[in-house]
């Protein structure tokens, strides 16, 4: 019997390829493949005591490091408490097989109390030794406190002399400008007297009183002097003797200037210009009465 004709066959002639035949199966469901969600999970081993005994142990590290462990947080914590109890019970029994040593370590401690004592009288000693040292410091501190007085005394006198001399020199040289009975006369000119102006000075031709720049430096002087005398001790012979000689050197400058202003009062206007340089030396002495006085007399 012939094969029957294939339908497809007059399409290869034509040239149109056709489709490969593939085998179709269909695939059932692998039960072995299949994984049961509620299938129970092995149960975790003990933990090692060997972990905790580390000497950098942290709790929350090791647990948070703990490695492909399935359990639950309660029975994680049930673990640790038979951990625990665990170690109680070695502990108890530890103390209980050696309850006799436990009640004889402090009947053996024995011969201490020598010892004890030879510490005490050690920090008796080196007590003292401290106290000793103690007194030492403040007894030179004292000392060092009375001669630095001492110094501070001694420089002070030695500036009080040195005031002194200054003051004395000073004084000699005031009254040998006044030209006073009890000093002789010197024509050596004096530091204070540098700023004198030579045109008043060949102006004076004896018509008009004293130089007013010959009397304002003695009045300036003389207030220095009685400045510097204000910061000795006043009740010194030294100083005493000091200040008359200061009175007698401004009575002096009083008298000088009193004539001087009559003398350029009677001038008229040309003595105009001198009586008010003559009132200024008034007040750099302070004796604005006497200048009123002089006036009113003239």
């Amino acid at each position: 019997m012939a094969a029957a004709p294939d339908p497809l066959a007059s399409f290869s002639g034509l040239g149109i390829s056709t489709p490969s035949r593939a085998a179709f199966t269909l695939s059932g469901s692998d039960s072995s493949s299949s994984v049961d969600d509620d299938a129970p999970l092995p149960f975790p081993e003990a933990l090692p005591r060997a972990d905790f005994l580390a000497p950098d142990f942290q709790p929350a590290a090791y647990l948070s490091a703990l490695p492909n462990r399935h359990q639950t947080l309660e029975d994680l914590r049930s673990d640790l408490r038979d951990r625990s109890a665990a170690i109680s019970s070695e502990l108890l029994e530890l103390v209980n097989s050696n309850y006799t040593a436990f009640l004889s370590l402090g009947s053996e401690l024995r011969g201490g109390d020598d010892k004890v004592e030879d510490v005490k009288v050690s920090l008796l000693g080196f007590r003292r030794a401290v106290e000793e040292v103690k007194g030492r410091v403040s007894a030179r501190k004292e000392e060092t406190n009375a001669l630095n007085d001492e110094l501070r005394g001694v420089r002070s006198a030695i500036e009080q002399g040195r005031k002194m001399i200054e003051l004395s020199e000073r004084l000699t040289s005031l009254e040998e400008h006044l030209a006073l009975d009890s000093m002789p006369a010197s024509k050596a000119p004096r530091e204070w007297e540098d700023n004198e102006s030579e045109e008043e000075d060949e102006d004076d031709d004896g018509t008009l009183g004293s130089s007013p720049t010959k009397l304002l430096a003695s009045a300036q002087e003389c207030s220095r002097i009685a400045i510097l005398t204000e910061s000795l001790d006043q009740n010194t012979p030294f100083v005493i003797k000091m200040e008359e000689r200061l009175t007698r050197c401004r009575n002096t400058l009083l008298l000088d200037l009193g004539n001087a202003l009559k003398q350029a009062k009677k001038a008229g206007v040309r003595g105009q210009d001198r009586v008010l340089k003559y009132l200024a030396v008034y007040r750099v002495l302070g004796a604005q009465a006497d200048a009123i006085k002089a006036l009113r007399g003239g």
